[in-house]
């Protein structure tokens, strides 16, 4: 096959879901296929990684990128015969001229189903674009059961036209040493006690209010600390406000957007991960803290169970007594703590980038050889 994939976003969206999903599919794909041939829509520098024998990097232009899409590559594409053209940032910019087949990553429909929660101007862009991208695709990856059953109840399409290829968490997120941890965080963010962990952005849609509500009503053991990692603007800003006005600025520390490096260690630090969000496509950080052996306390929602599975204590996050049970369970229970973190990192083992990009293959070659 000759394949050409928009890979601009992995610069574009650098430290974003869709930029981590491309960047780390596309390299384990170069990685596992010698056989097809790969044309990479490329924009900024960092690209000498992708240059292999079966590889065409083009450059192009964030400046220009209209004339990109528009112009350029319905021709490349045509003249370059490409079989199918793979557009993994939810299909956008896709205008269906020039390849012989498309096909899109949709990786949840959160503007369909919690449209509140999503800025005016993507909500109105993404609303007014996925009815013709989806039209125009030719065969949709997305990363869990629960999205591509959203895409059916939007879209009426036949469902083999759906791939599910699941996410994976980076090779950082990984057992490290506690000691070094605790030193770090000690000297780096000014963290010298247990804590429970948050991870995963600020939107109202993630529920991180309540789990504020619940560390302040619970009964525990030990007096915890709450840490939000996370850029601090628009809702973040809010959560901040919300805390102070309930004089909770000594228990929830606000310590700003982490690196991967720093993530990691606070996923290896922390007594418990709790992840309360009422919608996720997949819900990457629950997998990345399962990596490092956390224990988890996961809302029972959408894909989230999926991705947990039995490894993590599930509960209902519009029930907030439900909520506190379990949280002063896991915190007080020295046992079950412990039994988590192992079942955490058992459930990990079934997630990598290489399966990710195998059954992406997988895909891609049955699209290739649908009708």
């Amino acid at each position: 096959m000759n394949i050409a994939i928009d890979a601009r976003g992995i610069n574009w969206y650098k430290g974003t879901g869709i930029g981590t999903y491309t960047d780390n599919v596309l390299n384990e794909l170069l990685e596992i296929d010698d056989y097809n041939n790969y044309s990479i829509y490329w924009s900024m520098d960092d690209y000498s990684r992708l240059k292999k024998k079966n590889t065409n990097i083009i450059m192009t232009s964030r400046r220009h990128q209209r004339f990109f899409e528009q112009n350029y590559f319905p021709n490349h594409l045509k003249r370059e015969n490409i079989d199918i053209f793979w557009l993994p940032q939810n299909g956008m910019g896709l205008l269906g001229e020039g390849a012989n087949k498309y096909v899109i990553t949709i990786h949840d429909l959160i503007p369909y189903t919690m449209p509140e929660t999503v800025g005016r101007g993507y909500l109105s862009k993404f609303l007014r674009e996925m009815p013709h991208i989806i039209e125009k695709s030719h065969g949709i990856l997305t990363v869990s059961e629960w999205s591509k059953n959203d895409i059916l109840k939007f879209f009426p399409i036949d469902e083999n036209k759906i791939h599910v290829t699941p996410l994976a968490a980076n090779n950082n997120y990984r057992p490290l040493d506690k000691v070094m941890c605790k030193e770090y965080l000690k000297n780096n963010l000014g963290i010298d006690k247990e804590f429970v962990l948050y991870v995963g952005g600020f939107s109202k849609r993630k529920n991180v209010k309540s789990l504020v509500d619940i560390l302040d009503r619970a009964n525990v053991k030990k007096d915890y600390l709450l840490v939000l990692p996370g850029s601090i603007k628009d809702e973040g800003q809010k959560l901040l406000d919300y805390v102070k006005s309930k004089g909770l600025e000594r228990n929830v520390i606000f310590p700003g957007y982490c690196s991967e490096e720093t993530l990691a260690i606070l996923y290896n630090s922390c007594s418990l991960f709790v992840y309360p969000s009422f919608y996720e496509g997949f819900g990457l950080p629950p997998l990345e803290a399962m990596c490092c052996g956390a224990p988890l306390l996961c809302s029972n929602l959408t894909s989230i169970p999926e991705v947990v599975g039995d490894n993590g204590v599930l509960f209902d996050p519009y029930d907030n007594d439900m909520f506190l049970k379990e949280f002063e369970d896991i915190l007080n229970d020295c046992d079950k703590n412990i039994y988590f973190k192992n079942k955490s990192l058992e459930r990990a083992k079934n997630f990598s980038w290489r399966k990710t990009a195998e059954k992406t293959l997988i895909a891609l070659n049955n699209i290739h050889n649908s009708c």
